[in-house]
């Protein structure tokens, strides 16, 4: 949510900032918003005039009864119900006003960084850099559902009996390597300096509506039937309402936090689930990253934050590279993001395994998390980013140490997670 001052002052700027988003089916929300403000700012006003006369009044009273001039005081007194009947009338029309401002708001986009690139869609998201050298085997990279069942790691059949499509087991090594992974990328964040979180997985709407658009919410989560209660669709969700309505001390910033969890996605959308495979599914694991700061320390942080998942993933043996989100790309709380890709040898091209992004104060305002200044209290920035999603982690890595003999390789860094185990072999062939 952006500050109401920008519709105030910059009315021009936050249309502009739409146009760059494609969304100007929006642009007639900066109008109305402006209004509903000027008409907020004059009921208000009202209501605190008619209050400082009822104070006036209220002292005069006590006045003329010391003097006993008990007729004046009854005819004031008069006056002053009639006053607060008009009160009562205006703070109702104040709270209508600022409802409707506030449903208006939660719906126009967040000014994005004057470096995001315009563009329509994802099409048109641009890269930034490559890490790690792109291997192109001689030999064949077999599909990665086929890899999991080579070594009896996989079962989505015995899962669409329990859950239905879009769920799984994991086994035997392919278990054990998918917890390794996150144990390691665990441990990675620790070292950086992180705090180790694991958050409910389950929070209340209005923690959801504080930490996402409404279109990401009715794509994403799941509502628990009966209560005010969602899925996370990552732990970010829970990680940023911890401070829901909490003022920080200045001196206690950054706030740098790691955490796991499940993550649970409808995944609603054009993309479909996957039928055999992993990479797209209801149910996955992951690693995040949270941090919150001074806003002049945000775009510090995010180049640091996306930097931790690429050191991550080289030290995996696995290339990745990093592709700046265009304007119409970005979700509506979103300054900047870039999503961090790793290269897939069986089909020769890069695919998302994290998301790093800075969302300025569009958080802090929605969920009310300040910090406590010598000037007053400011809002904080909020960024997240993803260290390792899994199971589409594991498929990076089970194709970039995929051997000619159909064994995986474990990169050095991985092997104390999995019992000093340096290579997977498989248990069938077929």
């Amino acid at each position: 949510m952006i500050d109401i001052k920008l519709i105030r002052e910059e009315r021009d700027l936050v249309k502009e900032n739409i146009k760059k988003k494609f969304q100007d089916e929006k642009l007639p929300l900066v109008d109305e918003v402006y209004e509903l403000d000027v008409k907020y700012r004059n009921t208000k006003k009202e209501a605190d005039d008619l209050r400082s006369k009822k104070n006036q009044l209220s002292e005069q009273i006590g006045k003329l009864m010391k003097d006993k001039k008990k007729e004046e005081a009854l005819k004031i007194k008069e006056d002053i119900g009639s006053i607060s009947f008009k009160i009562a009338n205006l703070e109702n029309e104040e709270t209508k006003l600022e409802e409707e401002i506030k449903e208006k708001m939660m719906v126009i986009p967040q000014i994005i960084d004057e470096s995001v690139p315009i563009g329509r869609d994802d099409s048109e998201n641009v890269e930034l850099e490559r890490f790690g050298e792109p291997t192109l085997p001689e030999y064949e990279i077999p599909y990665h559902a086929d890899i999991c069942e080579s070594l009896c790691g996989l079962d989505k059949e015995a899962a669409g009996r329990t859950s239905g499509n879009g769920f799984y087991f994991l086994m035997g090594d392919i278990a054990r390597l998918h917890s390794s992974l996150l144990a390691y990328a665990r441990d990675f964040m620790i070292d950086k300096g992180f705090t180790y979180f694991i958050p409910p997985f389950m929070i209340r709407s209005d923690v959801v509506t504080g930490v996402m658009s409404f279109e990401e919410m009715d794509a994403m989560m799941y509502k628990i039937e009966g209560e005010d209660l969602y899925l996370i669709g990552t732990s970010e969700h829970s990680m940023i309402g911890r401070f829901k309505g909490q003022i920080i001390k200045e001196e206690e910033l950054p706030i740098t936090l790691t955490s796991y969890s499940p993550c649970f996605r409808k995944e609603v959308g054009a993309h479909g689930l996957e039928e055999r495979g992993l990479y797209r599914v209801h149910q996955f694991e992951k690693e995040e990253m949270v941090v919150l700061c001074r806003p002049e320390e945000a775009m510090d942080w995010y180049h640091k934050m996306w930097k931790y998942t690429v050191e991550f993933f080289r030290s995996l043996d696995i290339p990745v590279r990093t592709l700046e989100c265009c304007s119409g790309d970005l979700a509506d709380l979103k300054v900047k993001s870039c999503d961090v890709e790793a290269w897939s040898p069986r089909q020769q091209k890069y695919f998302e395994v994290g998301s790093c992004s800075t969302l300025g104060e569009a958080q802090a305002r929605r969920l009310g998390i300040r910090m406590k200044t010598s000037k007053g209290n400011k809002y904080v920035a909020t960024l997240n980013n993803t260290v390792l999603a899994t199971p589409r982690g594991l498929i990076a890595f089970l194709e970039n140490n995929y051997q000619s003999d159909g064994s995986i390789k474990i990169p050095k860094a991985l092997q104390p997670y999995m019992g000093g185990v340096k290579t997977l072999i498989p248990k069938k062939t077929k």
